[in-house]
């Protein structure tokens, strides 16, 4: 009796799950019986025949070389090879002494008939693969066209079957939330975090906490702004799901990643670290744990800037902001000139303004396709043009809905005036890190020479105790482009010290005194 290998496969975990694998396995020993063939060893795989290099596969035909069995016995051709190089080893195995049986067609491989019959049906199952992978490919486009993610969901997303967004899973994506949020406000490096959000109970797909370099993965995905990105292709396309954060905090995440938003946390996370330069050579300002005193060091050891104590830089602060807080008769009277300098108009210019920002984006991505048509650019400068005004097409979308209307703005700038009548007692409360953004949004230029600490105020906190300029809202139209532009960075950064006062008002159980937009 001849002894023959037995190989039987399919093609997923999920398959072989199922019957598909005994019900091959009962074929092939059918087959033996009828035939007079004794199976000695069985080959049993879960792998795609669509690429070579399948381990169980190549073991086999490593064995039947070796003279361990005299024959093979498969199912159907589609099971041993549904790619041209991988049928080329087996159709050339007759050649080496090795009879190859095929248990559902009666081919015989001695003759140039059954060859050439089983060549061709190795051809179909080989095209049969060709045109499933493009048609997959084709309904992939389609749905990443409609906005639809058909890959697994990331974590803090759930997945609802083909044809459904991904949808927020209620455990996970606060989480998520909370992990943007942390890592923007510079004060966690990648490895504090994910100890902070395993901690927290942030779990990955498997049920695990989540490592580093899955927290670096997380806050790379602009999924989570509602962009869905292809990283093989390079391809951006908008999504229909959920956002949980938003462009201008990804953005954000992403300038602490590259460092351009000043250094994360350290052993001690010093008051002042990161904040002051000298104001000689511009170097920074180290801090240094010296006799239960922090001293901040100039680097540069020819420097004339040599060492200024913690607790005179806080002094130096102190002072600074008594400077600019205003008395309560001087509230009043900002309060009236600032509500009476609201202007409708300037609103609507202001909406008008980021339409047509937006709109100049999308023609600027239009011309760039065009560009690509022509073959004047190519196509990987192209993606990376599409991300990048992808995501600047999100964020000036992310600014016009939060427009305030002037009711929000009303309110914000009477809350606004109440800060300004406590600066010092809001900074006062204020945990460290949290003064750090309060310095970093109030004092735009932060120096020391020598032993003098300079300060000087963003323009908007000198308009405040000047009595000029609007507070909350659309710029006069008399300005040019640049002031505009900073007007604008002036408004996020007020709107950042209303979130402080927040935290303070949360801190000593006050209630909220307006809305924040």
């Amino acid at each position: 009796m001849k002894t023959c290998f037995g190989y039987i496969r399919v093609s997923t975990l999920k398959q072989g799950e199922g019957v598909s694998l005994k019900e091959q396995k009962d074929a092939i020993l059918d087959f033996a019986s009828r035939h007079n063939l004794d199976v000695t060893d069985w080959f049993e795989e879960k792998e795609t025949a669509a690429k070579s290099g399948r381990p169980v596969f190549n073991q086999m035909l490593r064995q039947l070389k070796r003279g361990q069995a005299s024959g093979l016995i498969i199912h159907k051709i589609d099971r041993s090879a549904r790619n041209l190089k991988d049928w080329s080893i087996v159709s050339e195995l007759p050649d080496q002494g090795i009879d190859v049986y095929i248990a559902t067609e009666s081919l015989d491989f001695t003759t140039r008939g059954g060859r050439l019959t089983a060549d061709m049906l190795a051809v179909i199952a080989s095209d049969f693969i060709r045109n499933l992978r493009e048609e997959t490919k084709k309904g992939i486009d389609g749905r990443l066209k409609q906005g639809l993610f058909p890959f697994q969901a990331p974590v803090g997303y759930q997945n609802n079957g083909k044809g459904k967004p991904k949808t927020p899973c209620p455990q996970k994506a606060p989480l998520i939330k909370e992990m943007f949020e942390l890592y923007g406000t510079g004060q966690h490096s990648l490895r504090s975090l994910c100890s902070e959000m395993n901690q927290r109970g942030l779990r990955n797909h498997g049920g695990k906490p989540v490592s580093m370099r899955g927290v670096e993965t997380i806050l790379n995905n602009r999924f989570y702004t509602g962009i869905i990105e292809i990283k093989r292709s390079g391809e951006v396309y908008q999504g229909i799901h959920e956002p949980l954060i938003s462009p201008s905090l990804f953005r954000r995440v992403q300038d602490i990643k590259t460092g351009r938003s000043g250094p994360k946390i350290t052993r001690h996370n010093h008051l002042f670290q990161g904040l002051f330069r000298c104001g000689l050579c511009e170097a920074p300002m180290s801090p240094e744990l010296q006799k239960e005193h922090v001293y901040y060091r100039c680097q540069r050891s020819d420097c004339e800037t040599k060492t200024i104590r913690e607790d005179v830089l806080n002094a130096s602060v102190r002072c600074a902001l008594t400077k600019y807080q205003i008395a309560p008769e001087e509230g009043e009277a900002l309060e009236k000139a600032w509500l009476n300098s609201q202007d409708r108009i300037a609103q609507k210019d202001l909406r008008n303004s980021i339409e047509l920002r937006i709109s100049s984006a999308e023609q600027a991505l239009s011309r760039a396709a065009d560009l690509l048509i022509e073959g004047t650019l190519d196509n990987e400068t192209y993606l990376a043009k599409k991300r990048q005004v992808t995501l600047t097409i999100a964020h000036l979308r992310e600014e016009l809905q939060n427009l305030p209307d002037l009711d929000e703005i009303k309110a914000n700038t009477i809350q606004f005036i109440e800060l300004l009548k406590s600066l010092i007692g809001l900074y006062e409360n204020l945990k460290p890190h949290e003064k750090r953004a309060f310095l970093e949004n109030a004092f735009s230029n932060r120096r020391v020479v020598g032993k003098k600490t300079i300060l000087e105020p963003y323009s908007w906190l000198l308009d405040a105790k000047t009595g000029s300029g609007v507070p909350f809202g659309a710029p006069h139209r008399d300005r040019d482009r640049t002031e505009v532009r900073e007007f604008e960075k002036g408004d996020d950064k007020k709107r950042q010290l209303l979130e402080l006062m927040k935290i303070m008002n949360r801190s000593s159980g006050k209630p909220d005194s307006g809305n924040v937009s």
